[in-house]
């Protein structure tokens, strides 16, 4: 049954009037409640009546009065009350085409649902969405949303997408900013197809809606040994960087005299394989694309620079740290840093590469606990293992958001055994690694 309540925060409202965990919540103001969105638009106003199912089967009916929009405490399994919905479109650069066999289950289903768009920030192509899923944004003013865009051609978009309705989405996203929906976008670009002219046609068409849609940001396609049957593509190479980086900075540089944002920004992969400056942290505006992987050098760096002055230098520790080809010379760089800082850390960093879904992804968010222990059994010698928080699958698709497991389903403890290592999470951002390396010293001298 859906809307089961599977948790209730303490002393909050719903806590007061007596809902339990295990209820079921039938109705708001005797509006049937289809998901979370329906929840968390019809349960924000400062009067409400509640119908509330209890295991026993007895229906209570609860009068609720509170500040406009304050949350009543309640969580629903699944986060959306519903089934995610599932994307009809068979993308050129889709990393779901390129897993192998035999992986969890879950990590198949490609969602496509402005839902979890909303919630969790899960991008949504608009494609797969009747015209009543768009008057719902609209009434609910569901915002922001976050889209794949990919172009703004809507016959090169039906070519990536492999989808006949896909051309659409520049008239629907027009839609959406004239309803005052706020709008974030993502373009994966493939070298050949969607880059160049055709990538710049479809940064300027985007701008002309500003500010509803804020901000976009590019990332480069990722590809896997595992695409028998699709599309050949072909990744970037660092000439292909560096012109991309150099057309798209023309366009920022108008953006920010007109407007004081760059609009458009590249993902730290163009700059790392171009060998390029990663620019400011002005330039990220507070980091809010970070996911993308649009500021996260600069964001690491920042924390590192700003916190190595609060590293004991009187204890000393035995670490390791374990990243991706990409992000190594940075990692590198910053264990240099902290060594020098204190002379008694031991702390080595060790490269992985992506045997699993193959070298060409260098990212450290995609290594998997077979490559991670294949490569350093009888390697590392270390006390502890330090990996990025990015390394671990999180959200709707495990059972429990907080369990750490990585994408070929090994999990912590799998890898302190094989290894013989305590495994340390940090922050992909750096910001709490040296409040670990504190946390975790062996003795102070």
């Amino acid at each position: 049954m859906r809307n089961i309540i599977t948790m209730v925060v303490s002393n909050g409202i719903a806590e007061e009037v007596g809902i339990e965990k295990g209820d079921v919540l039938l109705s708001i103001d005797g509006n049937k409640i289809n998901d979370i969105i329906d929840y968390k638009f019809l349960s924000a106003d400062e009067e409400i009546v509640l119908e509330v199912e209890k295991p026993s089967g007895e229906v209570w009916k609860i009068e609720i009065e509170k500040e406009y929009g304050e949350d009543l405490g309640i969580e629903f399994g699944g986060g959306i009350m519903d089934k995610a919905k599932s994307c009809s479109n068979k993308c050129i650069f889709c990393f779901i085409d390129q897993l192998p066999k035999g992986m969890r289950e879950s990590l198949y289903f490609k969602d496509d649902d402005s839902r979890l768009s909303f919630l969790q920030g899960n991008f949504v192509t608009l494609t797969n969405m009747k015209e009543e899923d768009i008057d719902r944004i609209v009434q609910y003013h569901i915002s922001p949303i976050n889209i794949s865009v990919h172009t703004t051609n809507p016959e090169l978009r039906v070519e990536m997408l492999n989808n006949r309705f896909a051309g659409k989405v520049f008239e629907r996203m027009k839609r959406l900013a004239d309803a005052g929906i706020n709008m974030n976008a993502q373009i994966v670009s493939v070298p050949g197809i969607n880059n160049g002219e055709e990538l710049k046609r479809t940064i300027q068409d985007l701008y002309t809606l500003y500010p509803q849609v804020s901000d976009i940001a590019v990332v480069p396609i990722g590809i896997t040994k595992f695409r028998e049957g699709l599309k050949k593509v072909k990744t970037y190479t660092k000439e292909q960087c560096l012109e991309e980086i150099e057309n798209v900075k023309k366009l920022q540089e108008k953006y920010m005299k007109e407007n004081g944002t760059p609009f458009v920004r590249l993902s730290d992969e163009f700059y790392l394989v171009a060998e390029e400056a990663i620019p400011s942290q002005e330039f990220y505006d507070d980091y809010h694309q970070i996911e993308d992987g649009i500021g996260m050098v600069r964001c690491f760096r920042d924390a590192i620079e700003s916190d190595l002055e609060d590293l004991d230098v009187n204890m000393k520790g035995d670490f390791s740290i374990v990243t991706g080809t990409l992000a190594y010379p940075e990692i590198l760089d910053a264990a240099n840093k902290i060594k020098e800082k204190n002379t008694n850390i031991k702390l080595d960093v060790y490269k992985i590469v992506n045997n699993y879904f193959g070298k060409s992804i260098t990212v450290a968010g995609l290594l998997t606990g077979t490559d991670i222990i294949e490569q350093l059994k009888g390697i590392i010698n270390s006390k502890y293992l330090i990996m990025s928080s990015n390394m671990f699958r999180k959200g709707y698709e495990l059972s429990d958001s907080t369990e750490q497991i990585m994408l070929d389903d090994l999990k912590i403890k799998d890898i302190e055994t094989a290894l013989n290592v305590q495994v340390i999470v940090v922050d992909y951002t750096g910001e709490d690694l040296i409040e670990k390396l504190n946390e975790y010293k062996e003795e102070e001298f």
